[in-house]
């Protein structure tokens, strides 16, 4: 099949990834032998996914949605890809509404057609993703990771390639220096970034994972995971910060009827008690015979 069958060009130039990144040392100049932006309408069988994709989860109920307004309003936005030969092309951009599309029963969709080695693929596809998708924060992070190492690009150069200032492009990369159990926990929305942040402040790995696991079992905010960070970073061993006991309004009578039980059960009584009134009795024995001597008082049998 030729390019003229495969590819029904809707003509002109359009902006898209060039001028999203204009400027890059790597993008090739819109020459008439290296097109930016052919809009063509493409067979969604002859499209590949793309390898350097830093999406690593897609929500598959959002894609069913996505899929039913794709057959209500067709595309809005073409996706972009790169052409291999001419019955193939990579995508760059754009994998959610392409597997929309296939989900919503599309043989062809609109893409941008661009030319691109897998260098400036990478960067491309890494810049775009970065720019537009909704990527948790440890895709971000990596993503970073991935300019900064296979890119060659220094961070000042990655905050402006992205519109980031620097020390937020080094807090996302910091987060890859946590541990694999708190960055899974982070990429699925079990803490959030602000808990991360305080976290990568403990030096101790294992303190790490014993505040994280709190984090998720006790539900705690940032302000108190902050709390119990600034607690380690004292020296202090015990995570959980000092809780200076607050007296009740019962405190006196409470107080009384604890020592009239302890006199009568010839032990000492300990009696707990909240502002609404609920609490407990703890009565202490220190022996079988001890136990059988209260619970003869208590008449049980």
């Amino acid at each position: 099949m030729s390019d003229n069958n495969s590819v029904k060009k809707k003509g002109g130039l359009g902006r898209g990834l060039g001028a999203l990144i204009e400027g890059s040392k790597t993008t090739p100049p819109p020459t008439a032998g290296n097109p930016v932006s052919i809009v063509g309408e493409i067979p969604v069988n002859q499209i590949e996914t793309n390898p350097y994709q830093p999406r690593t989860h897609f929500d598959q109920d959002a894609l069913e949605e996505l899929a039913e307004s794709i057959r209500v309003q067709g595309i809005i936005q073409p996706i972009t890809v790169r052409q291999l030969n001419s019955n193939t092309y990579q995508l760059i951009s754009g994998e959610r509404r392409y597997q929309a599309s296939k989900l919503a029963g599309l043989e062809t969709i609109p893409a941008y057609i661009r030319k691109a080695n897998d260098q400036q693929m990478l960067e491309m596809a890494l810049i775009e993703n970065i720019q537009r998708e909704n990527l948790n924060a440890i895709e971000i992070a990596l993503s970073y990771q991935r300019l900064l190492s296979e890119c060659n690009l220094k961070q000042e150069e990655l905050g402006d390639r992205v519109g980031k200032k620097r020390t937020t492009v080094t807090n996302y990369l910091r987060l890859l220096k946590l541990p694999p159990d708190i960055q899974i926990g982070l990429r699925d929305n079990q803490i959030s970034m602000g808990h991360a942040r305080a976290l990568i402040n403990i030096e101790n790995a294992d303190l790490q994972l014993e505040v994280y696991r709190r984090i998720i079992k006790e539900e705690l905010s940032v302000r108190k995971v902050e709390e119990i960070v600034r607690h380690i970073s004292n020296g202090q061993k015990n995570t959980k910060p000092e809780v200076k006991p607050q007296e009740g309004k019962y405190t006196g009578e409470i107080k009384k009827v604890e020592s009239r039980l302890s006199t009568y059960f010839g032990t000492k009584i300990n009696v707990k008690s909240n502002n609404e009134g609920k609490g407990e009795i703890k009565i202490p024995f220190v022996s079988v015979d001890d136990l059988n001597r209260i619970l003869e008082i208590l008449n049980y049998s």
